[in-house]
């Protein structure tokens, strides 16, 4: 059976060298999808698209994209256009610098893809994974994908290279830009000993597989419920014990 086919075929580059890859997602997304119905005989409601001028349906191949100008005129670009703003880095990740990983703030990280050899690129692959677990450095990069230029991080994961698409440090938002209430008073050292120990009873190793949408699961339930005719009623949350005295808190979780 084949697997997955790679969403984007092209070169790594640093330094002077050339190194094929092919890339390929590395999550998948368990989401329920739900359609919108008309209640009345649960038909599929359509979203056509209507020019607001004409009052009529629009093809796909009439539609273009066009950007607004700040006096409300439009400077309209196909396809093409909009790529040659790519130029010779449309095929590329372009290697700009190495840092160490520890240096990079978990917030710039947003979605992971993992890169696989291309063409004719096993050795240079190698050379650039081995490379990066020897020194546990991090590749930061450019990637234009989907007409939009990301920051990218290249990196070791799990015996292959993972792929982190990052944030710019402009789409990053500053906790003091913030209205954030400062806390009025530091911890006492008898809530810090408790909250330790309640930290420490609770340490685990971290298992990914163990951690499931329960959610997901939940809603799954209940529409194998009303397929089967049930009448679905939401249960009254139970109340739960609220308490200003943070001791008696931390108590309670320890006891």
């Amino acid at each position: 059976m084949a697997g997955p086919r790679s969403l984007w075929n092209g070169t790594l580059t640093f330094g002077l060298v050339n190194v094929p890859v092919k890339v390929f997602t590395a999550q998948e997304s368990k989401s329920i999808h739900f359609h919108q119905v008309h209640l009345k005989d649960e038909a599929r409601i359509e979203h056509r698209k209507v020019c607001p001028k004409d009052d009529k349906e629009v093809s796909s191949d009439e539609i273009v994209k066009g950007y607004e100008l700040s006096d409300g005129g439009i400077v309209v670009l196909t396809k093409e256009e909009i790529g040659a703003a790519a130029g010779e880095n449309a095929k590329l990740i372009d290697v700009e610098t190495f840092v160490p990983d520890d240096q990079i703030d978990p917030i710039f990280y947003d979605k992971t893809y993992y890169l696989g050899a291309g063409d004719d690129g096993e050795d240079a692959f190698r050379l650039l994974r081995k490379a990066l677990e020897d020194t546990d450095k991090v590749a930061i990069g450019r990637w234009v994908f989907h007409d939009r230029e990301r920051l990218v991080a290249v990196k070791p994961l799990d015996g292959v290279l993972g792929m982190h698409v990052m944030n710019f440090h402009d789409e990053v938002v500053e906790p003091d830009d913030l209205d954030l209430p400062s806390p009025q008073k530091n911890p006492t050292k008898r809530e810090l000993e408790m909250a330790g120990k309640l930290v420490k009873s609770l340490q685990a190793k971290f298992t990914p597989g163990q951690y499931k949408d329960s959610y997901r699961e939940a809603v799954l339930k209940v529409i194998e419920r009303k397929k089967a005719g049930e009448e679905i009623e939401t249960p009254e949350p139970e109340p739960k014990e609220e308490t200003d005295d943070l001791m008696k808190a931390l108590e309670a979780s320890l006891g």
